[in-house]
């Protein structure tokens, strides 16, 4: 179905007319792209990205090591088996599947490029979007309308990461780069290099840096929890072998759904357990001698914050091996040669990498009104962990923070569909959940870690029960997503729609 012209348009700024209008064209938005055109095939849907190239964050990131935190049974789409022979892939191995996802279903033929969603405007005599795009380089304006908004831009900033003030900087003689904009001309081989940080980013370039570095040090504040898992799935191959492929995939990624949501519980639950598990196998990989009580032993408890996965123990190898270093310590200043700490150590350093993370930005930046009227998303609370309370028709894709994103980034999808194919079958034209008589507020993500507690004053807030709570428990969502009722009393729906005449 092509999408309709504008009427009150002119002719440069039409974008057209769509059911749905998907922003984000990266894990989410593929994920949206397929279960609308399965679910809601007569539906006439597409697909904004404001960067250049399928894959969102897969596509923006090139430092070296980029890899999956998840593993590819459960980061993989249900829809698409991951059929590679590594669990945990690497960047490029990722991005290739996702076009190839994009491309094996049409969806990719659904992607405007270059179209940067910057507001949207809900009317709610015409029950429809008026969505405010930038077009091209020239960032010309355009305009598309829609019954439906499904913003897929995740949750952070694509423009730049989080770097701090430090004294000194402009003195330091080498460079200092951020991972989320490497420099293609870096050449870090023979190189003094610290990276500073100490989370997945961080953990993920260490040991890929020190292959041919001189000698790499990660610099932390305090420890992280770090996981070796191996990078290829044992049980998952051995299922590949003797089961047709998309019941072995099935499997698999049931087998490591369970891992995982047992794991989550055994941590929340019995921390003190969990510690000892973690800890007990870093000793295991560094050595009776390495002082895991400084370097290894957060101030917090398991799950407090993303626990770090380190494939076939490649970050302990490369410590073990003296190619790499851990220091936990702060910094005082820069130097013309390196950094000096509090302590009084100083470290030498011909490249410093600030691997200190993201910044937080909702649904890209986009500017909302409804009826005039600007919300403010720290005022809202997240139905189900994916509406905007008493926003209108629209929904966003946030993943997990104890399992892959994907898993549900596509219950968020299929729970979607379920609305507008509800709303068509009662003749309705539009949805929104009502807070009414929720109880409790909630920061939206329980972490402590430093991206989400700088941007907790912007993010929507989640409630103490349902549907405003979040569990991150894939198999509750599942049933309550896939199977529970739509009409629940909190979510309202209206709108009734115009007979066509015959």
């Amino acid at each position: 179905m092509d999408p309709a012209p504008l009427d009150d348009a002119p002719p440069e700024a039409e974008g057209g007319h769509l059911d749905v209008l998907v922003v984000g064209a990266g894990i989410s938005g593929i994920s949206a792209g397929y279960y609308l055109q399965t679910r809601c095939p007569g539906k006439s849907y597409a697909i904004l990205e404001a960067r250049d190239a399928i894959g969102g964050t897969w596509d923006l990131f090139r430092y070296p090591g980029l890899r999956s935190d998840s593993d590819l049974y459960t980061f993989g789409f249900s829809f698409k088996p991951w059929t590679e022979d590594r669990a945990i892939a690497d960047g490029a191995s990722i991005l290739r599947y996702l076009r190839e996802t994009a491309a094996a279903f049409g969806i990719d033929r659904r992607i405007r490029y270059r179209e940067r969603v910057v507001a949207a405007a809900w009317d709610g005599a015409a029950a429809r979007w008026s969505v405010t795009v930038e077009a091209g380089p020239e960032r010309r304006p355009r305009r598309y309308t829609c019954g439906f908004l499904y913003v897929c831009a995740g949750y952070f900033d694509y423009e730049a990461g989080y770097r701090p003030a430090w004294e000194g900087t402009e003195r330091f003689a080498g460079r200092i780069v951020h991972p989320q904009a490497w420099p293609e001309d870096l050449d870090h081989a023979g190189r003094r290099v610290v990276v500073i940080g100490s989370g997945a980013t961080a953990v993920t370039l260490v040991p890929e840096l020190a292959r041919t570095a001189a000698h790499v040090t990660m610099l932390q504040r305090s420890p992280t929890y770090m996981m070796s898992l191996p990078s290829r799935d044992a049980v998952a191959a051995w299922l590949r072998r003797r089961l047709p492929g998309r019941l072995a995939y099935g499997l698999a990624r049931w087998k490591n759904l369970a891992v995982g949501m047992v794991f989550y519980q055994l941590a929340r639950r019995k921390p003190a357990l969990a510690t000892a598990k973690i800890l007990g196998a870093v000793r295991a990989q560094l050595g009776p001698d390495y002082d895991v009580a400084t370097h290894f032993t957060p101030r917090y408890k398991p799950w407090d914050q993303r626990v770090c996965l380190v494939p076939d123990g490649d970050f302990f190898k490369a410590v073990k091996a003296g190619r790499a270093s851990v220091e936990t310590d702060t910094i005082r200043r820069f130097t013309e040669t390196g950094l000096e700490l509090e302590s009084g150590r100083r470290l030498e350093a011909d490249i410093v990498v600030t691997a200190t993370g993201l910044q937080l930005k909702l649904m890209g930046g986009i500017a909302l009104t409804v009826d005039g009227v600007a919300p403010d998303p720290a005022r809202t609370f997240l139905y189900k962990g994916m509406m905007l309370s008493d926003v209108p028709n629209l929904a966003l894709a946030i993943g997990y923070t104890n399992a892959s994103w994907t898993l549900k980034c596509e219950l968020t999808a299929r729970f979607v569909c379920r609305v507008i194919r509800r709303m068509d079958a009662q003749g309705q034209r539009w949805c929104v959940p009502r807070r009414g008589g929720a109880q409790g507020e909630e920061p939206l993500i329980g972490f402590t870690s430093g991206y989400i507690q700088r941007a907790a004053h912007l993010l929507p807030k989640q409630g103490a029960s349902r549907p405003w709570k979040l569990y991150q428990n894939y198999a509750l969502d599942l049933a309550t997503l896939g199977y529970g009722r739509i009409a629940d009393g909190t979510l309202q729906f209206g709108g009734a729609r115009e007979r066509r005449a015959a």
